[in-house]
């Protein structure tokens, strides 16, 4: 299969590829392929949704290298020292930074709180309601999308500084990516809307009434944006010749803290990134509908793809080995 196959392929796909709007690679400072289906174009943004979570992980490790937070193990209350914790509550005391990274963190109840959370003024202080429980600390896995939320609100009170401005000046910005706006005021209705529209988005960043972004969905890139972002890690932090983030950091971001069971395909899991093989420098951020941050240090390769809202797409990693990467290293 040659590139303009490739293009077919997907223009043609019934199946799991038939959602893609974009794909972006880049290799040794230079663009190997640029592709885009159903009417985007390779400036086009998407709601890559859980890929934010990987942005909020490069963020936290920004805060860290500039001395905003102390270390992964500090204490989550530290940053919320007038919120009144509920009576009997004593396992919240004991969370981390790292537990709210690895996903590690406890929380209350089976299912997580969307309505109550996201029809809140605040979904950081909503979402603490909910943090810790009997059960004390576990070290489980619990992929937890609104716990995420709450690392956001450490990074804001560490830095004294709304998280879309950190993020702008210290991540997209230095990046030469264009910077994110707040999407603004929203309902359920928009909510809905914001995943289900197929059409191009701004560069925009969902957010609560405080003007506090999502950390675990609805930041809106285009794969342009996330190829260049998977860059910092081949480059271990280094933008022509910039440091943005530490070496340091990025080594513990994806080194495999945990394995993870048959539903997340017995990946490895970081800090809020993907390694998908034990005996191999690949990477990933993915979210839903098959979004994904794709970085191999092997061949020094970063992919972005972006996709619109379909049901039942999670992994792209296999698309991309088995699909993409024999076409553009042919």
């Amino acid at each position: 299969m040659n590139k303009e196959q490739l293009h077919r392929y997907i223009s043609e796909s019934t199946g799991n590829e038939s959602n893609i709007c974009q794909i972006y690679a880049v290799k040794g400072h230079k663009t190997i392929y640029d592709g885009c289906w159903h009417g985007f174009k390779t400036e086009d943004a998407v709601n890559v949704n859980s890929v934010t979570k990987g942005i909020t992980a490069l963020l936290a490790g920004i805060a860290l290298d500039k001395g905003y937070l102390q270390s992964p193990d500090q204490k989550v209350m530290d940053f919320f020292p007038e919120y009144t914790v509920k009576r009997g509550e004593k396992t919240i005391y004991d969370v981390t930074v790292r537990h709210l990274l690895t996903m590690t963190a406890p929380y209350k109840g089976r299912s997580e709180p969307w309505k109550k959370v996201c029809t809140s003024d605040d979904w950081t202080l909503a979402m603490l309601d909910y943090l810790g429980g009997r059960r004390g600390i576990t070290g489980e896995f619990r992929y937890a999308t609104l716990g995420i939320q709450i690392l956001i609100g450490v990074i804001e009170r560490a830095s004294h500084e709304k998280c879309i401005d950190f993020a702008n000046r210290n991540l997209f910005e230095p990046l030469g990516l264009p910077k994110r706006i707040l999407h603004g005021d929203s309902s359920k209705e928009d909510q809905f809307d914001y995943f289900m529209n197929k059409n191009p988005r701004k560069y925009e960043w969902y957010s609560d009434p405080q003007g506090t972004v999502t950390a675990g969905w609805g930041l809106c890139m285009s794969a342009r944006d996330m190829a260049k972002t998977g860059t910092l890690l081949l480059e271990n932090g280094l933008c022509s010749g910039r440091r943005i983030i530490s070496e340091e950091y990025l080594k513990d971001m994806t080194a495999p803290h945990l394995k993870l069971g048959e539903r997340f395909g017995f990946m490895n899991y970081g800090y809020l990134w993907y390694r998908p093989f034990d005996d191999r420098e690949v990477y990933a951020a993915i979210g839903d509908s098959g979004n994904i941050i794709y970085v191999n240090r092997e061949n020094g390769i970063s992919v972005g793809i972006t996709g619109t809202f379909k049901p039942r797409i999670f992994d792209r990693v296999d698309f991309i080995e088995r699909v993409f990467l024999p076409v553009i290293e042919a």
